[in-house]
């Protein structure tokens, strides 16, 4: 029976010290948890009256995004917004971004990637090459 509770007392010990040293490194910060999952936020930036390219930037855009992370558009992790500058309700957004002309950026936390000039360039002419500038772009922001 001595035996039976001088092992109880350790188990119990061991335990407790496992636990401060667990709490200790919850207070610090030391404990690697798994980081929050990373999400891409694409704005098209467009003036009110749009030509024929800048309709393609728009389409090309949200088909390349749709075809490649559908699933992540779902649960919200890609997201795809349409920004009139011209509308003072986007004022805040257009500012935040210092917008002065139609714009495609893309934005994961503290990073952003501007494919404007990709994007008018190619989504009318080229569609293929763009949507793979788009994939590629998405995927290394969520890394």
């Amino acid at each position: 029976m001595k035996k039976f509770i001088g092992l109880m007392l350790l188990v119990l010990m061991t335990s407790q010290f496992n636990m401060n040293i667990f709490a200790s490194k919850l207070v610090n910060n030391d404990l690697a948890f798994a980081p929050e999952e990373k999400s891409v936020e694409v704005y098209y930036f467009h003036y009110s009256r749009r030509c024929a390219t800048c309709e393609a930037v728009e389409n090309e855009t949200k088909n390349a995004i749709e075809e490649n992370f559908l699933d992540l558009m779902k649960d919200g992790r890609v997201t795809f917004m349409l920004v009139n500058i011209e509308e003072e309700a986007n004022r805040t957004l257009v500012d935040e971004f210092e917008i002065g002309s139609q714009t495609l950026m893309f934005a994961c936390g503290d990073k952003q990637v501007d494919l404007t000039n990709d994007a008018f360039m190619n989504a009318r002419t080229k569609p293929d090459k763009y949507k793979k500038k788009v994939k590629k772009t998405i995927e290394e922001l969520l890394k």
